[in-house]
């Protein structure tokens, strides 16, 4: 590989925080909430660090995990592979063989008829040049990858292996999602049951409801521990999560949860839209009515604000630490009767 795109210190300095995270620390962005994942615009992806081609556009498609996935690299020698040990088991991990950013991992579950593998990148680690613009900027040898276009721009065949437009009745990742943002206590605790319920697309944790910009775990006075929720409305519902949100921890302890004392602990809601009010609201009354908790919720319904990331050590916590503290677990027999049931008379 040229000296062209080795990695210069000028080069990581213009990273953001997340592209250095993610090139130089060996980070993972969110699913579905990252660049690339659902862009189909002709063109290559270059590393963000050095600007070496590393995939073209008619190699993407769609794996339905949430984040850029290729059946090939667009020249071979363009990445590095190496065995990945970490939380996650055994796996293969892809640099770029020029800066050597960390890109993401390769796994043998990609399309059959383009190679059977899935290169499965982090949007933070490409930079996205479109196949107009490929010759200003000097990767005009890479145009001969692309169909021929008519007057507006639009392919008059399909190349090899490109991705097609999902077609009716077939499902989408296009679906519009929707956000919650709860707080219960500790977030390891809140973030391990709620990621993997049906309909959950991401989850996050971080601190919200306070005063303190950039809030840190050691600085975030007036802020509660929450859990930011990107769900798919039309496999769950904001209502089902609530529901299952109150099953999982006390409601009705005022600024504690478990053996965790003070406001960074207390039970919330941090509504979005005034069709989430509603249905917090709603919920709330229902649980009182239903004698599923001893006492009176004193959960708070408040519209959101800004939303800080905790740091990626508490990111999916009892994942990467399976014996660590939660205060957490689904109440057995907890089921919440429906709004519309009646009464036996």
């Amino acid at each position: 590989m040229s000296d062209e795109y080795r990695k210069t210190p000028e080069a990581v300095a213009r990273l953001t925080h997340d592209q250095y995270r993610v090139t130089q620390k060996e980070g993972t962005e969110p699913a579905f909430r990252n660049e690339y994942w659902n862009n189909h615009d002709p063109g290559i992806y270059v590393d963000v660090v050095s600007g070496q081609p590393l995939f073209a556009s008619t190699d993407k498609f769609d794996s339905r995990s949430g984040w850029p996935s290729f059946s090939r690299p667009i020249e071979p020698e363009a990445v590095a592979e190496k065995t990945d040990r970490g939380l996650f088991g055994k796996r293969t991990e892809v640099r770029s063989s020029g800066a050597d950013s960390h890109l993401g991992h390769v796994f043998n579950d990609g399309p059959a008829q383009a190679g059977g593998l899935r290169y499965c990148m982090n949007s933070a680690a490409l930079r996205f040049v479109p196949v107009d613009e490929l010759d200003g900027e000097g990767y005009g040898r890479y145009r001969s990858l692309f169909p021929a276009t008519d007057a507006a721009g639009t392919p008059t065949h399909a190349a090899p292996g490109s991705p097609t437009p999902s077609t009716e009745g077939e499902p989408s990742m296009t679906t519009a999602t929707e956000t919650a943002i709860l707080a219960g206590g500790c977030f390891w605790g809140m973030q391990d049951l709620i990621r993997t319920r049906p309909g959950v697309v991401s989850t996050r944790v971080g601190y919200t409801g306070g005063e303190v910009a950039n809030a840190t775990y050691r600085h975030h006075a007036g802020h509660a521990e929450a859990i930011e929720i990107v769900f798919d409305p039309t496999q769950t519902s904001y209502r089902n999560l609530l529901e299952f949100f109150f099953q999982v921890h006390d409601p009705t302890t005022r600024d504690r949860q478990g053996n965790d004392l003070g406001s960074s602990y207390r039970s919330a809601i941090f509504t979005t839209s005034p069709e989430q009010v509603t249905v917090a609201h709603d919920t709330i009354a229902d649980v009182d009515a239903s004698g599923l908790w001893p006492g009176a919720v004193v959960t708070e319904v408040v519209p959101a604000g800004a939303f800080w990331e905790a740091e990626l050590e508490h990111q999916d916590y009892l994942i990467k630490h399976p014996g660590g503290y939660t205060c957490h677990f689904a109440r057995a027999g907890w089921v919440l009767p429906k709004r519309n049931a009646q009464p036996a008379a």
